[in-house]
């Protein structure tokens, strides 16, 4: 290969390419030639910012720290705006243990290629575990920077750094799409953070424009009279339609909210129906009194339509429904009184039809739910005095 090049006057790349070699030949690397072989690259095209950069990786990994920094020092001076060479400079520094001029690197690269966020917080994350260092030095002070900073610690499963990421994202006093929020809310939710969830759902629906207005019933379901569409996700009601089930709309019954959902089942499958859900957060050991208006038409097989509710996190603790529907009846209340358990802090409430074990077990017909509340019951005993 080294012939080759030779037979080559002038041409930096064969030179170049025989330099990466010899850094990266597993079985027989020699960094000293490598320098060798990149020096003659750049004296053939000194204007390269590869080059440069393939000389400082020789130079580091031949251990002559301080001639490897100069070689990245000279790729930014060929290509300043360069996110590969701020990149690969800023992980030169980071490896010597001088974050501050690494991280600054970092950003730069990430301002100028938007795609190496998630790498860029991921490794300073590992490398140091301090989040307001992330924020301040590495991440450039906006809005997708920091969303994608909440949703790696989201992923990975870390609340307390993504709550610091959070406050960051509403001192921006910038607006948002509600679903940003999502995957955040739903970590919240898996570690049983009740009150962190619920704050921060009410300031998520402030940031898209939907501020939170407390019912005048005290109730804790969001969007219980269905007068806004559902946004599934968060804290609202949540809806993947299963085959053979339609949604819509109808006005609610006189004094029953704003709007009835409705869904049809075409007589196609026999369903396992578990939604529309909500989570919900909810107090321990505290008493709460749930509420539903139901409506069926023609609802087929021994098994209707009911709510359920239960604690996802212990199922054993509070798992209660409302009584069975079907056929055709008018709206109806559909009634449960329970006590949380001692560790409960979010409750699942849903529409639910188990599998029917019948022969003919098809379910066809339509159903109807209006008015949906979920009220502690001492806020009830008080508001009747």
């Amino acid at each position: 290969m080294k012939s080759g090049a030779a037979l080559e006057p002038g041409n930096a790349e064969s030179w170049d390419r025989l330099c990466r070699f010899e850094q990266y030949d597993f079985a027989n690397p020699d960094p000293s030639r490598a320098v060798e072989d990149c020096l003659k690259a750049i004296a053939e095209n000194p204007h390269s910012a590869h080059y440069w950069m393939d000389l400082a990786t020789a130079y580091e990994t031949a251990g002559d720290l301080q001639r490897a920094r100069e070689a990245f020092e000279r790729a930014r001076s060929v290509y300043p705006v360069s996110a590969e060479v701020a990149w690969t400079f800023g992980n030169f520094l980071l490896r010597q243990d001088q974050p501050a001029e690494g991280y600054a690197q970092v950003q730069q690269a990430v301002r100028a290629d938007p795609s190496l966020l998630p790498i860029a917080i991921s490794r300073v994350w590992r490398s140091n575990h301090d989040v307001d260092r992330l924020l301040n030095d590495a991440l450039p002070t906006d809005l997708d920077s920091y969303f994608q900073a909440l949703d790696f610690f989201a992923s990975t499963q870390q609340s307390e750094p993504a709550l610091k990421v959070w406050e960051r994202i509403l001192a921006l006093h910038k607006p948002f799409a509600l679903p940003r929020s999502f995957l955040f809310v739903d970590e919240l939710i898996g570690q049983d953070r009740a009150e962190d969830t619920r704050r921060v759902w009410r300031e998520a629906l402030g940031a898209a424009g939907m501020p939170y207005v407390e019912p005048a019933d005290h109730s804790l379901m969001w969007n219980g009279n269905f007068g806004r569409d559902l946004v599934n996700g968060g804290l609202d009601w949540r809806w993947t339609p299963p085959i053979g089930v339609s949604m819509g709309f109808d006005p609610a019954p006189p004094s029953h909210g704003i709007r009835s959902l409705r869904l049809d089942f075409s007589g196609g499958a026999n369903l396992d129906l578990g939604q529309p859900l909500q989570y919900v957060p909810v107090e321990p050991s505290r008493k709460y009194h749930f509420r539903a208006f139901l409506r069926t038409d023609h609802i087929t097989t021994e098994s209707g339509m009911r709510f359920s509710i239960y604690d996802p996190h212990q199922t054993s603790a509070v798992n209660v429904s409302t009584d069975n529907l079907t056929g055709t009846n008018p709206w109806t209340a559909a009634d449960v009184y329970f006590t949380t358990g001692p560790d409960t802090h979010f409750l699942v409430v849903r529409l639910y039809r188990s599998t029917s074990r019948r022969f003919d077990n098809k379910l066809s017909g339509t159903a109807w739910i209006a008015d949906i509340s979920l009220i502690p019951a001492d806020s009830q005993e008080q508001q009747s005095q």
